[in-house]
């Protein structure tokens, strides 16, 4: 566990943006169950923790040797706004943002700001599940002629390793983040978080198996 990946599991639970339930499942958009509920648009709330947070993102993009590539940050449509422009200006980038689908008056526009034919374009958002959600913005961003193969979000769920590989290999998109599901567990376990073993138990057999957990329920 990274010392990015420590802060940022101590920020996501302090300000309540992850939040455990195991007795009490969280019902999500999907209609499916899960002890765990990832808000990452209530960390915009928190000034000194999203600088922080911010910070670490540029950092991360700048060991991983691209953050200096990119033409444009974009942001997707809504979540991704915010931190979009806030990585841009660690980055010292221009920002522009990407709709989720044109607009349906003026000049039909599907991205918001300016970039250009043959950019490189950093997207961003809050978080991803599995990365499926991101598809749509990068080929948003591609149909406008510029480049886009990687991804930053604050918070990725890090338990549909399968998923996320596929989209690395069919889309050619690469996703950095900040922590994962594993990262905020292993803080909430060291810091004796949950109330009961077996509260601690049933949030483990999500991260490890979510379906399975979810068809017991």
């Amino acid at each position: 566990m990274s010392d990015i990946a420590k802060i940022t599991a101590k920020i996501l639970i302090d300000t309540e943006s992850v939040l455990f339930r195991p007795e009490d499942p969280f019902v999500l958009t999907s209609g499916k169950k899960s002890p765990i509920y990832v808000d990452c648009r209530k960390l915009i709330a928190f000034p000194a923790e999203r600088q922080q947070l911010m910070k670490m993102g540029g950092d991360v993009l700048k060991s991983a040797g691209i953050a200096d590539s990119f033409d444009v940050v974009a942001g997707g449509e809504t979540a991704g706004i915010p931190y979009s422009a806030w990585i841009a200006d660690v980055l010292n980038k221009p920002m522009a943002y990407v709709r989720k689908k044109p607009k349906g008056f003026g000049r039909g526009a599907r991205i918001e700001g300016n970039i250009s034919q043959g950019d490189n374009v950093l997207l961003v958002e809050d978080m991803t599940t599995d990365g499926g959600s991101k598809v749509s913005f990068v080929e948003g961003i591609r149909q406008a002629g510029a480049k886009c193969n990687h991804c930053f979000v604050v918070f990725s769920y890090g338990i549909f390793p399968d998923k996320i590989k596929k989209l690395e290999e069919e889309v050619d998109l690469k996703l950095h983040y900040l922590a994962s599901f594993w990262d905020v567990l292993e803080y909430a376990k060291k810091t004796n978080y949950f109330k009961t073993e077996q509260d601690l138990k049933s949030v483990e057999d999500f991260i490890n198996d979510p379906e399975k957990w979810q068809q017991g329920k």
